[in-house]
Parts: C-alpha cells; structure tokens; sequence
C-alpha cells in the first residue's frame, strides 16, 4: 500500500494547526497552562506555555510520522483495509486539534464551556465503534488490527479473531458513546470497557489457538 504525499503533508499541517494558533496566542497565553483534566473536568496536570504550543503538536507529529513509516514499510501492507487505514491516519491529527483547541480556550476563558472528559469518551466511542465495523474485513498484516503471535502464525486463528473482536468492538463503542451522553464522571467505567477490548480478543485468540493448534 503506497502512502499518498498529498495525505502526508494535509495531515502533518493539521496537526502542526495548534502550533501556529499557539503563536498566534502567544502573548495572550500564561506562561504555565492546563495540559491535563480529570473525569469530573478540573485540571490535574500542568505544563509550560512553551511545552503546550510547540511540545504537544510537534509530539503528535512524530507519533504520526512513525505509524505512515510502520505502514509504508509492512511486508504485508497490501493487506492492511484502507479504509482503516483511512481512518488511522487521521487520528494523530485530530488528536492535535483537541488537545491544542482545549489548552488554549481553557487557559484563555478561565474555564470550560464543554466538558473536555465527555468529548474525549465521545471520540473514542465513535472511533472504536467504526473501526469494529471494518475489523473482520482486515486480512493479516504487522500493522494494523489484533497482532499476536496465534493471530499472525495461522490465518485462520486472525480472521476468526478479527470478527469475535469486531462485534465487541461495537458494542464496546456504543457503551462508550452511551455513557458519554450520561456524562458519568467515573473513570474506572470507560477504562473497564477498554479492558474489555483489548483483553477480550486475546484471550479468545489464545483459546482457539489452543483448540485449533497451528
């Protein structure tokens, strides 16, 4: 799967966005900022302005730069779906503009308008529950869908997998995006649902690899 230029340079811009608004915003913003909030939306972490308009974008921007060149340079990367792949590539830059956008409108209004948490757990319900749909459909590769040594060593234990996690995926997603719109400030509620996704297709993996053998 060859990686468009046009892509890569209309998303490393849009996750570099923050750091132009931030200098933009430079003499407006306090010299120490809100990097980190809790459930109930109150700040719990802090860091430099420095730190904020140019560390964050730019970090984004090497976690971005790191998964093309993961992709680009999988030997199996014809079998990566592109349409996951679609949406992979713009996570990182989105990411960019939601931790940027909220640093500075936080840091600017004394406060939040919206509940940063919430939305958050409303991205990542939307994004999970969309990546469930297309997960049976990913064939075996080293980048991109549920990696384990049964999975990548038997196509059968993958395609298997990749559908039992698909359909919890969805329903994982759907709770996540539920619960965002109950704005529950309990933070072991979305970190059990994500438990869930992730050690759910392992263990499923693992039995059937104990079941089926190679």
């Amino acid at each position: 799967m060859k990686v468009s230029k046009k892509i890569i340079v209309i998303t490393s811009i849009v996750t570099l966005l923050p750091m132009a608004a931030g200098i933009l915003l430079w003499q407006q913003l306090p010299e120490t900022v809100a990097i980190h909030f809790g459930a109930d939306n109150v700040e719990n972490g802090w860091g430099s302005k420095a730190f904020a308009v140019f560390g964050i974008p730019i970090f984004c921007l090497i976690l971005h730069w790191l998964c093309l060149i993961g992709t680009a340079n999988d030997p199996r990367r014809v079998n990566i779906n592109q349409k996951i792949f679609g949406i992979i590539i713009w996570i990182c830059p989105f990411c960019s503009l939601l931790c940027g956008g909220s640093i500075y409108v936080y840091a600017l209004q004394g406060g939040f308008n919206f509940h940063i948490g919430i939305s958050a757990q409303l991205f990542v319900g939307l994004l999970v529950l969309v990546l469930g749909n297309y997960l049976p459909k990913c064939r075996r590769n080293y980048t991109v869908g549920i990696k384990l040594p049964w999975t990548l060593q038997n196509e059968d234990n993958w395609n298997s997998t990749h559908r039992m996690a698909g359909r919890v995926w969805i329903v994982c997603g759907i709770l996540l995006v539920v619960l965002s719109f109950l704005k529950l400030e309990i933070e072991w509620v979305p970190i059990g649902i994500i438990a869930v996704m992730v050690l759910a297709p392992v263990a499923y993996s693992f039995l059937y690899y104990k079941k089926h053998g190679n």
